[in-house]
């Protein structure tokens, strides 16, 4: 297994509904790819964070090799075909759990400024939405619940030059989230995360609201994958549209 100095030589294995999360490879430095050879790869795997995706030709030997290097990681292994389904199962074992995820279509045509301005203003008294500034960076990485929020990111210089995000503060405690989980060109990743004190009192959404909103005004797009029926069910009532479901596996260390 070789990581990729020049990971554009693995565009190829990666066209089609995978192309934007391999060029958040690409063009943010945040992510690596691991291929079976430095030289004209045929079998890839493009990792950001926790979440890997698979291009080329199924490879058994790359993904033990690469389950030998992420050792007892938690991680989202997602495939391309059946094919690399089965060698996941293969070589994960019991490890790999399979569940379905939900991709929405990146339309920015879609959203609808008066339901976003709604949702924001939707805030009961006693929470506060405030942008992520250096401050509240450092908040989210110190509580497990709201650190990928940020976590990707080396530093809030990064942060601040090439993500964004809002918090809802209680008290002067973040109590949900909704930012940058990565960047490309022209775009972000959406992640979305609230205490599980707080859940179903739409704070998240007045979150994703603002960020929408941020976001359409710099000419960016917002992408959301949702995880979750509950993730794919905001998304729909803030605007998105739904394209597609996909098996994905949790790998669990």
């Amino acid at each position: 297994m070789e990581i990729l100095k020049n990971p554009s030589l693995a565009k190829p294995l990666f066209m089609g509904k995978n192309s934007p999360f391999f060029d958040a490879c690409l063009y943010s430095g945040m992510g690596s790819v691991y291929a079976d050879r430095s030289k004209k790869p045929k079998s890839a795997i493009a990792l950001i964070g926790d979440f890997a995706m698979l291009g080329g030709q199924p490879s058994e030997a790359l993904l033990k090799r690469f389950l030998t290097f992420r050792s007892e990681a938690y991680l989202i292994l997602v495939g391309p075909d059946q094919q690399w389904n089965k060698l996941i199962e293969i070589v994960f074992n019991s490890r790999a759990k399979a569940f379905t995820r939900y991709a929405l279509k990146k339309n920015e045509h879609s959203f609808d400024e008066a339901t976003l301005k709604k949702s924001v203003d939707s805030l009961k008294n006693g929470f506060v939405l405030q942008p992520i500034d250096e401050w509240l960076c450092h908040r989210c990485l110190s509580e497990s619940w709201s650190k990928d929020l940020v976590a990707l990111f080396t530093n809030y210089a990064q942060y601040a030059e090439h993500g964004r995000g809002f918090c809802v503060l209680k008290d002067g405690n973040i109590v949900s989230g909704a930012s940058s989980y990565y960047y490309y060109e022209k775009g972000i990743e959406v992640e979305v995360d609230t205490h599980p004190d707080y859940r179903a009192q739409g704070l998240a959404t007045a979150c994703c609201a603002q960020l929408i909103q941020s976001c359409m005004q710099q000419g960016i797009f917002p992408s959301w994958d949702a995880h979750t029926t509950t993730s794919l069910h905001l998304a729909l009532n803030l605007g998105y549209h739904f394209d597609y479901a996909y098996t994905a596996y949790e790998i669990n260390g």
